[in-house]
Formats: C-alpha cells, sequence, structure tokens
C-alpha cells in the first residue's frame, strides 16, 4: 500500500503529502471555489483572480512572481473549473521551500494591483477570442448551460469581455478575501519532502489565519429538462453534442458510468463509435465520450464532427449503438476485456507525475483519503453486466438526451 502522510492544521488548512519516485517536487493548493461559486453578475471572476493572481501580493511584484521557480528550471501554473481553482508548481527537491513560499504569497496575499489587472484584462479577452474560434470546444459549454439552465455549473468559465472590463482591485479581493482561506484550501505536496516539514512551512505561512468558515450559497440544481437545439456558427463541418445530466462525484453509479463511457468513446481506437462512424464508414475524424462528475451532478456526452450532409447518418448510427447498451447486458467476455482495457488506460494515467499530483489533492480536498489508483481499479472488477445495464437504461434514454448542433 502506497504510504501518504495527512494532517489539518489548527486554520482549517488541510495538507497531504505522498512520497514520490523521483527528485521532483509536484505541490500546489487546491482552493475549493470556482465558477459556480460567482455571483450571477460575476461571470468570469474566479478565472479573473486566477490569472491576476500572479500580478503582485504584499511582498512580490509581477516580475518577481515570474522569475521565482523559472530561474531554476521549476514551473508554475494554474488552472479554474466549475468547482475549484488550483495553483501548482513543479521544481528540483532542494527548491520545494521556495515553490511552497510562493504558492501561498499568491493565493493569500495578492493585492491584484489595478495597472496590471488592465494588462492581463487583454490577455484574457484574448483567450476569449481564442476560444469561440474553436467550435469544438465552445459546444461543450454552451451544451452545459442547456443542462444546466440558469446555474452556476451551466456558466462559462472565461466569462465575457463586457463583464471582464468592468472587474477591479475591489471585485478580485471580494471573491478572494471570502474564499481564499486556510479553511477552504489544501495543501498537496507529491514528493520526498519530511512531512513535519511540510507542515512546519504551512503552519508559517498562514500564521496570520485563525479558524472560519467559507459560507457557501448553495443553489438547488434547476429540473433537467432535455432539448433539442441548432445553432448557426458558419463553420467548416458541423459539430454535434448528444448527452444527459448524470451522477455526482458521490454517486456510486459513476463507475459503472466511466466503464460505459470508456466502452462506447473512450481513447482507444476501437472504441465503439470511433470504429462504427470512422474505420467503418469515415464520416468522421473525430468522435467521442465524455462523463464528468461534480459534487452534486454531473454530465455524459458523445461529440462527433462530420460533413452537415452526415449529422442524421451519424445520429442514426449513435442512436443505435446507445440502443444495444440498453436493449441487453453486456456479455461476461466483453464485459471483461472492458475492465481490463479501462484498468490498463488508469495505470498508465497514474504514471504521469503531475496529473497523480493533481489528483491527490482533488481527492483529498473532496473526500478527505487518498488517492488510491489499485482501490479504484478493484472496483472497477466487482461491477457486473447489470450494473452497467442498469445505468445505460438511465441515462441512454432516447426520451432523455439533449442534443446541440453547430452548422
Amino acid at each position: 500500500m502506497t504510504e501518504y502522510n495527512d494532517c489539518v492544521l489548527d486554520n482549517g488548512l488541510k495538507i497531504i503529502q505522498e512520497p514520490a519516485p523521483t527528485n521532483v517536487v509536484y505541490c500546489g493548493l487546491f482552493v475549493d471555489a470556482g465558477t459556480r461559486n460567482e455571483e450571477d453578475a460575476d461571470s468570469g471572476l474566479a478565472h479573473f483572480c486566477e490569472h491576476t493572481s500572479f500580478k503582485g501580493t504584499s511582498k512580490r511584484k509581477a516580475w518577481q512572481i515570474r522569475n521565482c521557480l523559472e530561474s531554476v528550471g521549476g514551473d508554475l501554473n494554474a488552472y479554474t473549473n466549475k468547482e475549484e481553482t488550483v495553483y501548482y508548481a513543479t521544481v528540483g527537491k532542494e527548491y520545494f521551500d521556495r515553490a511552497a513560499a510562493l504558492l501561498f504569497d499568491i493565493v493569500f496575499r495578492s493585492v491584484y494591483p489595478a495597472r496590471e489587472l488592465e494588462k492581463e484584462r487583454e490577455v484574457i479577452i484574448d483567450e476569449i477570442d481564442c476560444y469561440n474560434d474553436s467550435p469544438a470546444e465552445l459546444i461543450y459549454d454552451e451544451f452545459e448551460e442547456m443542462v444546466f439552465r440558469g446555474h452556476g455549473l451551466g456558466r462559462n468559465i472565461l466569462g465575457e469581455a463586457s463583464r471582464l472590463r468592468s472587474y477591479s482591485t475591489t471585485d478580485a479581493l471580494r471573491f478572494t478575501k471570502r474564499y481564499y482561506i486556510p479553511s477552504n484550501a489544501t495543501f498537496f505536496v507529491y514528493g520526498n519532502v519530511a512531512f513535519d516539514h511540510v507542515c512546519k512551512l504551512a503552519s508559517r505561512f498562514t500564521a496570520e489565519y485563525g479558524l472560519s468558515q467559507v459560507r457557501k450559497d448553495v443553489r438547488p440544481l434547476p429540473r433537467y429538462e432535455r432539448e433539442d437545439r441548432v445553432a448557426s456558427h458558419q463553420t467548416h463541418q458541423a459539430h454535434v453534442l448528444i448527452g444527459n445530466r448524470a451522477y455526482s462525484s458521490r454517486d456510486k453509479r459513476r463507475m459503472p458510468l466511466a466503464l460505459l463511457n470508456n466502452i462506447l468513446g473512450g481513447p482507444g481506437m476501437n472504441s465503439l463509435l470511433n470504429v462504427a462512424l470512422r474505420e467503418k464508414n469515415g464520416l468522421v475524424y473525430s468522435a467521442e465520450s465524455t462523463s464528468f462528475c461534480y459534487t452534486d451532478s454531473g454530465v455524459w456526452s458523445v461529440y462527433f464532427g462530420c460533413e452537415e450532409t452526415d449529422v442524421a447518418k451519424c445520429r442514426k448510427i449513435v442512436s443505435g449503438l446507445l440502443e444495444k447498451l440498453t436493449d441487453k447486458p453486456l456479455s461476461e467476455s466483453r464485459l471483461n476485456k472492458a475492465k481490463k482495457q479501462f484498468t490498463g488506460q488508469i495505470r498508465i494515467a497514474a504514471d504521469n507525475f503531475e496529473s497523480h499530483a493533481l489528483a491527490l489533492g482533488k481527492i483529498y480536498a473532496r473526500e478527505g483519503r487518498h488517492r488510491n489508483v489499485e482501490r479504484i481499479c478493484d472496483e472497477l472488477m466487482l461491477l457486473s453486466a447489470l450494473d452497467l445495464h442498469e445505468v445505460a437504461c438511465d441515462i441512454f434514454r432516447p426520451d432523455k438526451l439533449t442534443t446541440l448542433v453547430y452548422k
């Protein structure tokens, strides 16, 4: 069993550390707040704060932040999604203290200087423009807006340019003072660093904080209603998403859905979608299915891009594949092959140290436990054909599927 160490400081900061088979350390701060925590009028504010947290703290100028780890060959990065914002670093073991100091400074002491905000605002707007030019990515955002209509989970992470132009230092501080506090964060470390040293650093870097709780307004999810929508985007090919609201990260059915999803449209060339749409019929370049869990809900979808004249044919093929999965349970032979493929993919993916570190932080923050790849694989191996069939009959029902087409 993999060793790991964890604790919670008096101010509420959660810490987890796992030894790694490398002299590189991967570490970061997971903040339990993202797009869904914005007020309705604050579209894109969480992502705006992520970008501008690098623009100056009470101790460092923007250029000092840029050079702090880069000068020793390290890397500093961050991302925002619907439910969290994560700041993370990769450095040689000897520079761990430097990386930890920088991460805590950025997350808890950023000052969001107005002059720097003006420059970064245009960078984010360029990012939005670039994203809007990519229909294969944009369609996923519009699809989630349909599935979670009027809710924070359906809100675009990047926000709107018109709203971003109005954000100020005051707005950034309003959001971060509420959510960027130790009791709402997790410090994760994947590397060969003494755990007592990790805890001492974290305690020192958050010494001015007492224990306080974040007040989160948890809005109930709207009732799901399927919808069919065709939108004009003047693209060189049609883009299609077909899907449904699915299961939360706490729902035991998420596991059979994940396996079903991998069978249907996972990364393997032998996925049902790739074989039926590309290999047999030559109708698409790419086709995939995705399943994503939030803390209280989830979303599942099938995507493909094809010539506009082939949309109806592709949709018919997809419907046929879904119907087969709901018609009867998989054979034991087919199920065992699917399990072997999926668990192999999971083990290989876990060998990516950065991905493993990020998952280590997220799972501990969300579930209070260590990420155990073998436990996940063991759970998958225990699934029955009936488990998968019941989920297929629930999620793949034609009368529950939402469809979005870009033409």
